[in-house]
């Protein structure tokens, strides 16, 4: 059911509320030609009802030329701030920019968040947004598990259906998301529901199996049969199975660039009102897919860059692939058993 202009003005007023927005501050909101609208024109209209001082900056789309999809998860990293001075000291000048452009990855982002403004990433569907807007108990729960994860020095996973994975942490920064750009140069996404980091180089070892039923991204798509992925010093090396294995092999090789099948952030999903089921309810191009990313016990790996936690590869093609029914543990305490989250901290 569609949200209410009335129902996504308040919530977005309790959102910027819990970000510390404060009257007068500096709000920029970054749009482009594809941007939702009732998204763009809810949060002005909510920072200004604060006492913001509001901006619009609207950019034009581009990848479209080089991207195999219209789906912005699908070639990340390159934004139309580049080369756009103008545009990227407006966003410098700002204390708060809300982003439904999506931004992230790019070294554009990584500006604007050093000289301290908060950034908050609204792309999925109001009414998504609004079933998991953010609660002091989510924020509790991600700060529990990232101070697990900073702790621990070593993260395993197993399943029933075969995945056998570890690596080693602690060389990358913890990254939490729950859905509030409320520090400087905090960046967040609303809706968001976990933690997580990056292996450290070279010490990602194992198998991970991706079973029916679990969700490809930026695919949009469930699988429809059991995907074996090797993974050896860090690197994907083999991708095994029927129709899906060839369609990720396929779109990874798309970008002629082997820093693609560098492994990324793995952590798990902790958001209770996110849900497995409805990827499968939504047109593909109208959500980008934070319920799948989010639902609680999720084992969330990824593929790809690592500029957001510092590091140098700016490679456009990300995956991020939730799995079912699977037991993560660092250092040997489970985090995750068999799908279900059991560390009491994090309930």
């Amino acid at each position: 059911m569609a949200i209410s202009d009335v129902q996504f003005f308040q919530g977005w007023k309790q959102v910027l509320g819990m970000c510390n927005l404060k009257p007068g501050e500096q709000v920029t909101i970054l749009t482009s030609d594809d941007s939702n609208p009732q998204i763009a024109s809810m949060a002005r209209l909510a920072a200004s009802d604060i006492g913001a001082v509001v901006s619009v900056l609207n950019l034009a789309p581009m990848n479209g030329e080089k991207a195999i999809s219209r789906d912005k998860s699908g070639y990340i990293g390159k934004t139309p701030l580049e080369g756009n001075s103008a545009a990227l000291a407006c966003l410098k000048a700002s204390d708060m920019v809300i982003d439904t452009i999506q931004l992230l990855f790019s070294k554009e982002q990584e500006e604007v968040l050093k000289t301290g403004a908060r950034m908050l990433l609204a792309v999925e569907p109001p009414e998504v947004m609004m079933r998991m807007i953010p609660t002091p108990e989510d924020k509790a729960r991600v700060l529990a598990a990232a101070k697990k994860i900073g702790a621990a020095k070593k993260m395993t996973v197993t399943s029933a259906a075969g995945t056998d994975f570890s690596c080693d942490i602690g060389q990358y920064p913890v990254l939490t998301q729950y859905g509030l750009a409320d520090e400087p140069g905090r960046w967040d996404h609303w809706p968001s529901c976990f933690a997580a980091t990056w292996p450290n180089e070279e010490s990602a070892e194992g198998t991970i199996v991706i079973d029916e039923g679990d969700i490809l991204l930026p695919f949009k798509m469930y699988a429809r049969e059991p995907v074996t992925v090797t993974i050896e010093k860090g690197v994907i090396r083999d991708i095994k199975g029927g129709f899906d294995a060839e369609f990720m092999r396929k779109f990874m090789e798309s970008f002629n660039d082997p820093r693609a099948y560098a492994m990324a952030h793995v952590g798990w999903g902790l958001h209770t009102r996110a849900h497995w089921t409805v990827l499968g309810l939504y047109n593909p191009e109208a959500q980008l897919g934070m319920d799948a990313r989010s639902f609680a016990g999720n084992f969330l790996w990824s593929s790809g860059p690592n500029t957001e936690a510092g590091g140098d590869r700016d490679v456009p093609c990300h995956l991020d692939i939730p799995l079912r029914n699977c037991s993560l543990s660092l250092d040997g305490e489970a985090m995750t058993r068999n799908g279900e989250v059991v560390n009491a901290d994090q309930r």
